[in-house]
Formats: structure tokens, sequence, C-alpha cells
């Protein structure tokens, strides 16, 4: 789902309330931080053995791209630089909403366009602001380029709206070909997308029309995958098919094995996606891991916001504050550490619904986006870019932690301590995050046969950004670390 100023609701659905090297991860998850440290350096210990590899970690570029459309081009790329340069966030996957025309959709900022005419034609130059953000994903290299879908385009749905209608049977095979057409619209521009997910969040109707969505029940899953994947096939398109993007784990883990056993579904298939939108627990989390690998499939974490007020649940707030931040890292964590996703992919990276005031924390918000930008931009000029810890957070992973990164769990962790471990080619990452409210000790074990050395630590906390901050010792392959108090720290080590 997908929440923006100025609707009640962020984004896309009505929810219930409540991501290169290795990796390792462990740590106990607090509902709420401990006020003191543990007394004594914890003993926490890598495994050696490895666990999934990571894909990438991303951000999607719906609704917001829109908007910037409009903005000055230097802020643009100012932008751009910000998400996907080596010196901003180095994303490694963007999500690009292939739009569906916005029929019957009450929201404007939410109507994305499509590019299928009246009569059947294509106009490419629709969907400015999508475009030029998805070209500037792909002129810095971003590894995974994602189109997504939220509903197809209404002249193919049960009720002629980009919202609260079904696909019709008789033109699945004429979305595919749309999709194809689509996908190879762009590779002749030069920008491959990598993936395509022909429906996002099916569990949802979104009849209410505030934003695009399209209801696909699990028996018309299978069919659509297969259409899709059979029509790129037909024109060998290096392009991959991942779903099904329900919107909460229990959807996921009960409804994917129903459409993916279907007779040649499964090939079609490269990843699997959910959304955690149901603030899952440990034991949700690892039914997702059981599910995908029972279905020898890799998994993804493909959408998250939203969460707030002290809870990795569904809240209404704009908090721009480490508070949130250290709570999306923790969700980072767990999707990586618990349901061995191989992909963290945040909602969008900009919004304008900040509430009150683009620097504090306000109940009139929402916490969707990692940089915000004035919703009244178009009558005062304002096209200043807010910051929050979010942007940060997600920096502390997306910057590090590159493709090809394989986990290995990590055990021992104190309290109030989440650790991730990644290790590729000799390079290890470990990213910390420090929920107490004093300074932590933590003693960090490598259990690898080769020594290390540490060449990096970088924190984000209250007061600091991707701070350079003093290298931990290293003693017989034993780290010895102090934890700034509500902080996330990233490690390097290399090789001694």
């Amino acid at each position: 789902m997908h929440v923006s100023h100025p609707l009640p609701h962020p984004r896309k659905r009505s929810l219930l309330p409540a991501a290169s090297a290795a990796l390792a991860v462990t740590g106990a998850l607090l509902a709420s931080p401990p006020t003191s440290a543990t007394a004594a350096p914890a003993a926490a210990e890598v495994s050696p053995h490895a666990a999934q590899a990571i894909d990438d970690i991303g951000a999607s570029g719906a609704w917001w791209v829109d908007d910037l459309q409009h903005f000055d081009p230097k802020v643009q790329a100012r932008i751009a630089q910000l998400l996907f340069s080596r010196q901003g966030l180095h994303l490694s996957s963007y999500r690009y909403n292939i739009g569906g025309g916005g029929t019957g959709v009450t929201t404007p900022a939410r109507a994305a366009e499509d590019f299928l005419g009246a009569d059947g034609s294509y106009d490419w130059s629709k969907d400015k602001g999508g475009r030029t953000f998805l070209t500037y994903a792909a002129k810095y290299g971003v590894k995974d380029l994602i189109g997504f879908v939220n509903s197809a385009p209404a002249r193919w749905t049960t009720n002629g709206k980009s919202c609260g209608g079904q696909l019709k049977a008789q033109n699945e095979t004429d979305f595919a070909k749309y999709l194809a057409d689509v996908t190879g619209h762009f590779a002749r521009q030069g920008v491959r997308l990598d993936y395509i997910s022909p429906f996002n969040e099916p569990d949802n109707s979104f009849a209410d029309c505030g934003q695009e969505g399209m209801p696909v029940p699990v028996d018309q899953r299978d069919d659509i995958v297969r259409a899709l994947g059979a029509e790129q096939r037909a024109r060998h398109q290096r392009t991959s098919v991942i779903a099904d993007e329900s919107s909460r784990t229990t959807q996921f883990t009960s409804e994917v094995p129903q459409w993916i056993s279907r007779p040649g579904t499964a090939r079609y298939v490269a990843r699997l996606a959910h959304h955690t939108y149901d603030n899952p627990d440990d034991g949700r989390l690892g039914k997702v891991y059981e599910t995908s690998k029972s279905l020898g499939k890799t998994s993804w974490a493909t959408e998250i916001c939203c969460f707030g007020k002290g809870t990795t649940g569904w809240n209404q707030e704009y908090d721009p504050t480490i508070d949130n931040a250290l709570l999306m890292s923790r969700i980072i964590y767990k999707d990586f550490a618990v349901s061995h996703d191989s992909a963290f992919q945040w909602w969008v990276a900009l919004a304008s619904g900040y509430g009150t005031d683009p620097t504090a924390r306000n109940d009139q918000g929402w916490n969707d986006g990692l940089l915000y930008y004035d919703p009244d931009y178009a009558t005062n000029g304002n096209q200043k870019l807010y910051f929050t810890k979010r942007y940060y957070a997600l920096g502390q992973y997306s910057r590090f932690v590159r493709p090809g990164a394989v986990a290995h769990n990590v055990t021992g962790a104190p309290d109030g301590v989440e650790v991730s471990s990644y290790e590729r080619g000799g390079r290890w990452v470990v990213v910390v995050n420090n929920h107490n409210t004093t300074d932590t000790a933590l003693n960090l074990r490598f259990t690898s046969e080769a020594p290390v050395r540490a060449t990096q630590a970088v924190r984000t906390s209250a007061d600091e950004n991707w701070a350079k901050v003093a290298k931990p010792a290293v003693d017989d392959g034993t780290v010895a670390a102090t934890l700034a108090a509500r902080s996330i720290t990233t490690y390097v080590f290399d090789r001694a």
C-alpha cells in the first residue's frame, strides 16, 4: 500500500493497524528500548555458514514522479544523485510504476498515466516523470529495474476503471502483450526492465478509487503469470516475472502455493515477492522462508511503509527522527534475518505528506517517504527537499551491502541490539542497530579462518548522518565495539 498527502490514508490500501556480500543476523526484538545497556560486553558470533545471497536494496518511483516532473531539472538531477549515486543511497533496485491510466481514480497524484491510446496505438511521450527517473536509474547503473502494475489499462477491467475492477479473462493475453510492448520499448531506449510484477497487492481492489488497484483472484494469478511469461519468452526478452506481492505475509504463505503449483506456472516465476503490512512476528516471517524454500524460490520483501508511534505496525504519523529510522532498520534486519529475503524494497523514495512540519514529528503526516517535498510547491514555488533519518538508515545498508552479498547468521547479541553480517570476496559488512538509550558494548567473533581488520565505521544517530567514526579494535578474530545509544552503525572488515 501507499500513503501520500493529502489523503487521510497513505498509499494504496486499507491495512490492518496493529536489505555485495554474505549476511549475518541476530538480536533481540523489543517492543520498546530498554533504559540501560548491558553491563558486560556481549559475546556474539558470526556463523561460518552462508545463508541467502542479497539481490538488491531499493525503493519505488510511484506517484512522486508525477509531481517531480514539474521541478527544476537541476533538482531532479540532485534527487537522482541522492538515490542512485555512490555518494547517495547507491540503490541497487528501483521500482517503476507501469500506470493503468488512472481512470476513475479520485486522487490526481495517484492516477498514473499509461501508454495505450483509445485506438490501440502507443503514446510513448506519456508518464514524463516516471520515464525521467527510470532513465536516471538506468544511467546510474542500478542493478535491478522492476516494472510493477497496480492496475491494467481500464479498457480491460470489468468496471472500465483503473481501480476496483478485475482484469477480464478474455483480455489476459492483451495485458501480457501490453507489458511486453512496454518492456520492449524501454529496451530500445537503452533501459532494460529486469523484472515485471504484473499485479501488485492482488488481494485489494482499492474499490474506493483513492488510487489504482486491481483485485486478482488466486485462480487468475497463474493465468496472468503464464501469459506474461510465455509472451516474454516468445519475444526473447531478458525480463523475468516476480509475484505475487501480497499485502500480508499470511496471504503470501497461504495463497502462493495454490497458484504457483498450477502446471506450467513456476518456470516463469524468477522471484516470489511479499509485502509486510501485517507487521508479522518472527513466526510469520519464518513461514515466508519455509514457504519459499519449499517451492524452490527466492523471496523478496518488496514493500513496506507507514509504521510509527514506537511500533513497526501501521500508524498515521510523520517522524523524521532516529526513532522511526531504528524501526525501519529493525524491519530490514528481520526481513534479512528471519524470512531470509534476498531483497528489501521500501515503498516510495519521496513523498509530500509531512503533515504540519517537515522537520518535526507530528500526527498529521505519514512515514511513507525517505525524502520529502512541499505539497504546495506549485503555488509557493518551494522545491526544497527535506531529509528524514529513514533516508540515512536505508543507506547504512544500501551503500555497503551490495548485490551478491551472502548472509551469515549472528548469535549472542546483547539485549536491544540487532546484528547483521555480510561477506563477499573476503570483505565483511556488519550492520548493527542499537535500540538502547545508553552506549552498549559489543564483542563480535568471526569464526572464519581468515583474520580480519576494520577498515570503515559509519554511523547514523540522532545527531549524525553517515558519520565516519572510530574503527573498532580487532584481536584474534574478535571485534570489540562500543555502540552509541540509539544508533545504526555499519562496520567494514577486510582480510588482515
